[in-house]
């Protein structure tokens, strides 16, 4: 049994952990994460990198990590869930493992087949147009289904949880789910149990506290957390606010519209913000109404800064980023099935011109994550095309 898992682990703590071993518990041969890159789907620098992240999978319980590209790793729940499944489906996942606050698989397939369902869209169309899609979303579940189903989607994981399952019947991926109870810290909150969630953490890191993170990861990923804080690795947006800032008052309203892909008009707050503001955090507020999330915003400004494309109708390879023997032995059985392994970026071309291209977008994605690294000296350009999947 292949068991895969959608995940970003930034950082990896022992929550993530926890779900690892329960996939070692359910009888995996290997367990095959598709983590995002370098940007995550919050609209966020990822603290660590992408090679850290999965270096910290391997060690506490993955066998084999590969890259979630970031036109999907950055966008909405809805596809960020179909690039992820589509990923481990090109991987021969036959089990797909994820969290939830609920822990309750029938009701999140109540809440799938609701959102897919003819009625729904009527309900959600009825609903008040000056709320937020969220809240529009869940009053429309709830006409449907009663209070009960409806408000577990007021918690990110089963949101995500269910977007997985509608992924699952619209890609047609052959994978079963399974769904293990989310204990401890809440998303955004406070430590508890022992746990504290990863929003918190990267808080800490923003203030300087690595090594009270470490003691809500594992050992191992302790390990990489402290030697990518001493070689100046772990990123600081903030360094990069003046670049992105740069990028965004030079757009035209004309150039801020592909960034809108709601059709609702939001890229022209985006676009006077971007003509007044000093900071990110100032356009965002200047931005925002109680209809749009803040994350949205996040992900526009950023896919802006970056130039990110809409995400294409198919993952067109399977890019390592860390194996274990047992994640080895399953990439030999892949290629050996014809998948589109790649291990090495010179292949990449190998793959045709759509693969190719969307490589050179990830490279440029990571030439300017860099840039947000304490370090300078480890900001050069080229490194997507210059390193090499961690094996341990």
């Amino acid at each position: 049994m292949y068991i895969g898992i959608i995940c970003e682990f930034d950082p990896l703590h022992s929550g993530h952990a926890r779900l690892l071993s329960h996939a070692r518990a359910m009888g995996a041969d290997a367990v095959i994460c598709a983590m995002s890159g370098n940007f995550t789907q919050r609209g966020s620098f990822a603290a660590l990198d992408k090679l850290a992240r999965a270096e910290m999978a391997v060690r506490c319980g993955a066998d084999l990590v590969v890259e979630l590209p970031t036109v999907w790793a950055m966008s909405p729940a809805e596809t960020f869930a179909r690039g992820g499944v589509q990923l481990l489906a090109l991987t021969g996942v036959d089990t797909l493992l994820f969290g939830s606050e609920c822990g309750e698989l029938s009701a999140l397939r109540r809440l799938a087949d609701c959102l897919d369902s003819p009625a729904f869209a009527d309900c959600l169309t009825a609903a008040d147009s000056g709320a937020t899609f969220a809240v529009r979303r869940q009053r429309a579940a709830a006409a449907l289904l009663g209070d009960a189903d409806a408000a577990l989607l007021e918690s990110p994981n089963n949101t995500l949880a269910v977007e997985y399952l509608r992924a699952l019947r619209r890609t047609g991926a052959s994978m079963t789910p399974a769904t293990l109870l989310r204990t401890g810290a809440a998303h955004d909150g406070a430590p508890e149990g022992g746990t504290a969630s990863a929003s918190y953490l990267r808080q800490l890191l923003r203030q300087g506290q690595g090594e009270a993170v470490c003691g809500f990861t594992p050992p191992e990923a302790a390990d990489i957390l402290r030697r990518e804080l001493s070689r100046g690795r772990v990123t600081d947006s903030a360094l990069c606010e003046r670049a992105v800032l740069s990028r965004l008052r030079v757009m035209t309203e004309e150039d801020w519209r592909g960034y809108d892909p709601g059709g609702e008009g939001l890229y022209h707050r985006l676009y006077q913000a971007a003509r007044s503001a000093c900071t990110v955090d100032g356009l965002l507020s200047a931005a925002k109404t109680k209809r749009y999330p803040l994350a949205r915003l996040r992900r526009m400004a950023l896919a802006a800064y970056l130039q990110l494309p809409p995400a294409p109708a198919q993952v067109p390879y399977i890019r390592v980023l860390a194996a274990t023997a047992a994640g080895r032995a399953h990439l030999r059985r892949l290629r050996d099935a014809g998948a589109p392994v790649l291990t090495k970026p010179a292949d990449v071309s190998s793959l045709g011109a759509d693969a190719a291209a969307l490589f050179a977008l990830e490279g440029r994605c990571t030439d300017l994550y860099v840039l947000a690294r304490p370090d300078l000296t480890q900001s050069a350009p080229g490194q997507d095309y210059r390193t090499t999947p961690v094996m341990v």
